[in-house]
């Protein structure tokens, strides 16, 4: 698919991973709609981008917010041909912490955006996509989620966010299947340890302690890096029904 030709939602949005892979589409000429749950941080990178970007409020986890999301991006571009599924959060936790056993609202909250979440926007951008007209080679969408290293390596206080992320990896292949039918495909991105708005809260020896974990480039991934896997995904058709680790050959220890 030509970068140019892209109507993307992208959730999770206004930073991160995100708002990198929409900063490296809009440059190639992409039209973006927005989602995420922080409105003043998506109002003003769609302000800062202009007529080719929207914003809307958008909870991952309700049918209601992201049928509305799908709507607006039609009413605005006209159709949807990619999807970038970014929304996410960790909310750590052991299995048996100070307080007791994990909460069980801990636990599916974390599932519920992450995993659910991801889910919602899948099925409600492929049941829009079907109606697109395909390229010279019957293409008519790309998907493309997020899971994480932790998938397959989670750490000790990880439960919650590695179940929801390997939720993510083992959809990839059934969903391949089923919408290739269709001409759409699906692609998953495992990233590492990447240098995102939910590292910014760590000081910077610990932060300088991670990136030493990286057996290559030694440092934290930059999302920029991501978008550009992003880009690819977008551009290669073969790449379909797989995921795809980014984390410079780091396998995590189990804490």
């Amino acid at each position: 698919m030509n970068h140019k030709d892209v109507v993307a939602i992208v959730t999770g949005g206004a930073s991160g991973l995100g708002e990198a892979s929409i900063l490296e589409l809009v440059k190639k000429g992409a039209k973006i709609v927005i989602v995420d749950v922080d409105v003043d941080k998506g109002e003003k990178l769609a302000a800062s981008i202009g007529a080719n970007a929207i914003f809307v409020k958008t909870d991952v986890a309700s049918e209601i917010d992201v049928l509305q999301a799908v709507q607006k991006a039609v009413e605005t571009f006209g159709t949807i041909n990619v999807v970038i599924n970014c929304a996410g959060i960790v909310n750590p936790g052991k299995l048996i912490g100070k307080k007791g056993p994990l909460s069980m609202d801990s636990f599916n909250k974390v599932l519920q955006i992450n995993l659910v979440g991801t889910l919602n926007v899948i099925r409600l951008a492929v049941e829009q996509m079907m109606n697109n007209k395909p390229n010279e080679e019957g293409e008519k969408g790309v998907i493309i989620n997020t899971a994480s290293i932790a998938a397959f390596e989670g750490q000790i206080g990880q439960v919650a966010y590695s179940a929801s992320k390997a939720g993510i990896v083992g959809m990839t292949l059934p969903i391949a299947r089923e919408i290739s039918e269709y001409g759409i495909r699906i692609v998953t991105i495992a990233p590492g340890i990447f240098d995102t708005p939910m590292m910014a809260g760590l000081p910077p020896a610990v932060k300088e302690d991670m990136a030493k974990t990286v057996p290559f480039p030694r440092r934290l991934g930059k999302p920029v890096e991501f978008a550009k896997m992003v880009l690819h995904i977008i551009d290669d058709s073969m790449m379909n029904g797989c995921c795809v680790r980014l984390d410079g050959a780091l396998r995590m220890p189990p804490k």
